[in-house]
């Protein structure tokens, strides 16, 4: 089990299930809302993500294309996403979680659309799109 939080402390939440895969997401809608060169996002099970402490200041947006991101409504931390189409998984904001991590993700997606300022230096996998 994994515990994660926001912030400022107001969500807490807890992952109680193992991450289905972990990745850097380089998409310009991740680096918009996290205001980065990339998003590290773990895929867990829906049934496996429970928020513990602050579920009234969750907040999300929601795009027309039916995606949802949550974030905390005080500090403004992004938390999780989730997709209409894939309701059975969400994809927790691993800068969020509080709990010491074996290994971090596993690859780099939609590098065709990376910030053409960050330069990717390890050796993962890279992926022009969604595997």
């Amino acid at each position: 089990m994994h515990a994660g939080s926001c912030l400022c402390g107001a969500v807490k939440y807890e992952i109680r299930g193992d991450f289905q895969t972990a990745v850097y997401c380089h998409c310009s809608r991740c680096r918009k809302a996290g205001g980065s060169a990339f998003a590290s996002n773990a895929v867990v099970a829906t049934k496996d993500f429970v928020v513990v402490a602050g579920q009234e200041a969750l907040k999300t947006f929601r795009t027309p294309a039916g995606v949802h991101r949550q974030f905390c409504s005080n500090c403004g931390s992004p938390i999780i996403s989730f997709r209409e189409s894939m309701p059975d998984v969400v994809r927790v904001r691993m800068g969020s979680i509080d709990t010491p991590l074996a290994k971090g993700p596993e690859a780099h997606i939609f590098v065709g659309s990376k910030a053409a300022w960050f330069e990717i230096l390890d050796d993962l996998p890279q992926h022009a799109e969604r595997p």
